[in-house]
């Protein structure tokens, strides 16, 4: 296994533990709002201490940049880990059991590591670069679909980005009548995982974090997927607008909402 893989694996385990003690006992949780429909737990700062601590025992200089603490910058700034420690913090307040700690490392830009892991059922997502995707011991592939007409595909709604509304919408009708159905589960992470397991055949949404995508994306990529922004660009961990899934899937996709995206979407 890569070494960083390793501590990977090792972080976000001791994270799931953390939530999964937690979520018996909801009712002692503090939420606390960050801004409109944006919500962080005493869970999501315990967790993400706990990757922390396990990255920096190995790694001491690397840089870090989480969801809560904000960027934190090691000496080696070639080395940058990318973590959200609580990916649908919303479905985990209400007892919904579908969230996921996310984590995924850059070297140079890059990402070369990531995982996304689901405590609830215990289903590790890894890749590494250039090695393929894994979900536990066994490899995944996205399933080699050739048009929607029979597809599943999983999406979120712009909840914190609600001047995005009209426009998506736009894109969740256009969907809807080439798909077979839609799924909104709650957690992007886990969304980009299935995609690469092939449990869903694509994914959408829009106004996403870097730290939302960085680890499914990889994993999407080493499944066999495409992941591109609505142009079809590769912009989308800096727009946070992502596509992807199957590749002939995903481009059908990009093609069809080209003409419906709004300028600020282009």
């Amino acid at each position: 296994m890569h070494p960083m893989l390793t501590i990977a694996v090792r972080a976000a385990r001791a994270a799931g533990q953390t939530i999964m003690r937690a979520y018996t006992e909801l009712d002692r949780i503090e939420v606390d709002a960050k801004g409109v429909n944006d919500f962080v737990t005493s869970v999501d700062k315990e967790a993400e201490a706990a990757i922390i601590y396990q990255i920096r025992k190995s790694y001491p200089d690397h840089s870090i940049v989480g969801e809560e603490n904000g960027e934190n910058r090691g000496t080696n700034q070639d080395y940058l880990w990318i973590v959200d420690p609580l990916d649908g913090t919303n479905n985990f307040v209400n007892g919904v059991p579908h969230f996921a700690v996310s984590i995924a490392m850059q070297y140079k830009g890059k990402t070369e590591v990531a995982v996304v892991y689901d405590p609830v059922r215990d289903e590790l997502f890894s890749a590494v670069r250039g090695k393929g995707a894994k979900l536990n011991d066994f490899r995944i592939r996205v399933n080699n679909v050739s048009d929607l007409g029979a597809s599943l595909v999983a999406t979120g709604f712009p909840f914190k980005a609600r001047q995005h509304t009209e426009t998506y919408m736009k894109l969740f009708g256009e969907t809807f009548s080439l798909c077979a159905d839609l799924r909104r589960a709650g957690s992007a992470a886990l969304d980009l995982a299935y995609v690469a397991a092939g449990r869903v055949d694509a994914f959408f949404e829009l106004g996403l974090k870097p730290w939302d995508i960085a680890a499914g994306d990889l994993i999407v990529r080493e499944a066999g997927g495409t992941v591109t922004d609505f142009s079809g660009g590769h912009n989308y961990l800096l727009s946070g607008n992502i596509v992807a899934g199957a590749p002939k899937a995903t481009s059908l996709l990009v093609k069809r909402f080209r003409p419906l995206l709004s300028d600020a979407l282009k």
